[in-house]
């Protein structure tokens, strides 16, 4: 059997806010632990202030804007992108030693980080989260409590353009019933470490015992 670490997979899940990508997504995370599946939410750089109960390095990695910028100059960005006035971004270092070690990494981003993302790296697989109507968006915003009537205004004027660039993505999944979202969810991880590039390569000696086992039958 071959010592050599699988590379972990790219997998960039984006929705509007409210879609419920981030409970989604952790959810997953702990499941998938569970399974021994070896996966990790990246922690992104955001230049907005610290809300309570979060921690920086455990929600955000929160920095100034000279910080981000001085970021950005020296190419320690995967991906970055603004948001609601606010810069957001991907830590290229933490990303690829991640990879390396056989980490599926998941980036919580929108769709102008995901084609920054395709565009280095094609084989990264990107899931869109709908929910199942505007008016269970609105009432999500609403009810998590974060943010001003103005905000949320901003929030649902911004998720057409967010749900308009939902071909450019690998899976669909509509966040409706939570738990079978969840199963979708796991499912395209699941997928892809049993997709034929993955999986053959996880199990190139046993094909090659089997060949040279049914070639002796021939």
């Amino acid at each position: 059997m071959s010592n050599e670490v699988e590379r972990g997979g790219l997998f960039v899940v984006s929705a509007p806010s409210g879609g419920g990508k981030t409970s989604l997504t952790r959810a997953a995370i702990d499941e998938l632990a569970r399974r021994q599946m070896s996966a990790e939410i990246s922690v992104s750089y955001t230049t907005r202030k610290c809300r309570p109960g979060e921690t920086d390095g455990q929600h955000y990695h929160f920095v100034d804007e000279a910080g981000f910028v001085a970021m950005v100059d020296n190419g320690e960005f995967f991906e970055h992108a603004e948001v609601f006035g606010r810069r957001y971004g991907t830590g290229r270092a933490k990303t690829e030693e991640l990879l390396a070690r056989g980490v599926d990494v998941v980036l919580d981003i929108d769709w102008q980080g995901a084609r920054q993302v395709k565009a280095q790296m094609p084989e990264a697989i990107g899931i869109f989260i709908l929910p199942p109507s505007v008016e269970v968006l609105e009432q999500r915003l609403h009810s998590r409590g974060q943010d001003s009537a103005e905000t949320i205004t901003e929030r649902m004027a911004e998720a057409h353009s967010e749900i308009a660039h939902h071909a450019e993505y690998d899976y669909l999944i509509v966040n409706d019933d939570f738990a079978q979202a969840l199963d979708e969810l796991i499912a395209v991880f699941v997928a892809r470490r049993l997709s034929r590039p993955v999986a053959s390569a996880r199990h190139a000696g046993l094909v090659e015992r089997l060949l040279d086992s049914t070639a002796r039958k021939v």
